[in-house]
């Protein structure tokens, strides 16, 4: 044991925070594979692997990977629209790209994706995850798309008030998500048992010791759930919307793994993330979860919040964590069936709300209003088309948004009433800027000769190159004098 100290000093802190971390992982691991609609043991088996495998592995030594809310609305849509084996080759797929974009050092490129649309990303997702599970909730099913999500959802609740079993099934979730946003008021104490277990572990007693007519969760054992994807599945990669799924896959995880581990960074002052490095460990895990057919993995923000706020010094305590997922799912997978599905819809729903940036929205558009909309037009566009194409659009705003800041012109026109009008033009003339850059030539007197300056010029695209010298044609042609150019 000496020897073992010895080579880890602070093996004690490690393990007390594995410990932590696995208590908080655990309902989490098994919400989000329900709520993804595969068996529960898979979010497990994503856990294990996130935590000894992807833990082994160089990158960012605290923060905590396993299957995460954020994406479950894409693997709900992903296995209702390809089927169950198709998402071990989309996760094995990502795994891959993962690895490669890594190797490539395309790591830190995540870093340039705007904020704005990371959070509007998630906040869309979030959207669409509360509302899904609130039906779970209701002991309704939920319709397909985000926008359906949204507007049944009160018909829904309505009707639940009028069955007994979803009233039971809905009350227990909203105790559920009660207990979640009291648990920070319980004394201290109570608050070494993290809030999602304690708040299951309480619905859970509820529903047997009062035998609440609900759902609990389906239990096929570990061995059994782990169903690697068949030969035929890989068939499915000529299909132009199996590929975009990858492709969605790969930029929300790699995206959340990365923004996740500087998020980590600034929670501790050991040793900094290496983001290709710890590309490459995430693809590895995703790598591994596709050849078992388990879920996608993320590095999880809250597990590694737990990780490193329980005292976690090294990697071994998230190694750890997946070793005790491990135990727990081969000796007591019977105590499973007995958690309550709308216990995990109520954990779901409560991390969902935390996906919603409502604060920083607010201070975003008191102090950066063209930041705070493509947050808000990201969001929507997740809950009304869908993910992938939510982002596509989220990031083409932000491209739009940075071109236009970065078009920045001004005309000085310098006219002493003889002799030529003095035009200087500085900045960048891009075709952004171009109709306002010729409304202010056009407006030029054309009976006088003009000197327009190009030499203030950082940058002219091949639009205002060409529309300078049109103007400068016609302006020539009526003019007493042709218009001279000082070259940019």
């Amino acid at each position: 044991m000496m020897t073992v100290m010895s080579r880890n000093p602070h093996l004690r802190q490690d393990f007390a925070a594995s410990l932590v971390v696995f208590l908080v992982a655990l309902p989490l691991c098994v919400g989000v594979a329900v709520a993804s609609g595969v068996p529960a043991e898979l979010g497990l088996v994503t856990g294990i692997v996130g935590g000894i495998v992807t833990g082994l592995m160089r990158g960012s030594s605290l923060q905590v990977s396993g299957p995460a809310a954020g994406l479950t609305v894409l693997v709900f849509e992903a296995v209702r629209e390809f089927g169950l084996p198709a998402l071990g080759v989309i996760v094995l797929a990502t795994g891959v790209l993962q690895i490669l974009m890594g190797v490539l050092k395309l790591g830190r490129w995540f870093r340039a994706i705007s904020v704005s649309v990371v959070e509007g990303m998630l906040a869309g997702i979030g959207l669409v995850l509360i509302a899904g599970q609130l039906y779970s909730m209701a002991d309704a099913k939920a319709p397909a798309s985000g926008l359906d999500k949204i507007a049944q959802l009160p018909g829904a609740l309505f009707d639940a008030f009028g069955k007994t079993d979803a009233l039971a099934s809905l009350g227990l979730g909203a105790g559920t998500i009660a207990v979640l946003v009291l648990w920070k008021r319980t004394p201290k104490q109570l608050r070494t048992v993290p809030g999602p277990l304690a708040a299951v572990a309480l619905a859970t007693l509820t529903a047997l010791l009062f035998s609440l007519p609900v759902a609990t969760v389906e239990v096929k054992g570990l061995l059994s759930s782990v169903q690697p994807p068949p030969l035929g599945a890989f068939a499915d990669l000529a299909s132009v919307g199996l590929l975009g799924t990858i492709v969605a896959f790969t930029l929300i995880a790699s995206a959340e793994s990365l923004f996740s581990a500087a998020a980590v960074d600034r929670l501790h002052d050991g040793p900094r993330t290496e983001y290709d490095r710890e590309l490459v460990a995430q693809g590895a895990g995703n790598a591994l979860c596709g050849v078992l057919g388990a879920l996608p993995m993320t590095a999880v923000i809250v597990r590694s919040a737990a990780n490193v706020q329980a005292g976690a010094r090294t990697k071994a305590s998230r190694v750890m964590h997946g070793v005790w997922l491990l135990l727990f799912a081969a000796l007591l997978p019977g105590v499973l069936a007995y958690i309550p599905i709308p216990a995990l819809a109520g954990v779901l729903v409560y991390s969902g709300a935390k996906l919603i940036p409502v604060r920083g929205i607010v201070s975003l558009w008191r102090e950066h209003r063209g930041e705070a909309l493509i947050l808000v037009v990201t969001a929507v566009s997740i809950v009304a088309v869908s993910m992938f194409e939510g982002v596509l659009i989220g990031l083409a705003l932000a491209v739009a948004k940075t071109a236009w800041e970065a078009s920045h012109i001004r005309l000085e026109v310098i006219d002493k009433g003889a002799g030529p009008v003095q035009a200087y033009l500085a900045g960048n003339a891009t075709f952004l800027r171009l109709p306002k850059i010729l409304d202010s030539l056009e407006a030029l007197p054309q009976d006088r000769p003009v000197e327009l300056d190009l030499s203030g010029l950082h940058h002219l695209d091949h639009a205002c190159r060409t529309a300078l010298e049109n103007w400068a044609e016609r302006h020539s042609a009526v003019g007493t004098e042709p218009v001279r150019l000082t070259a940019a």
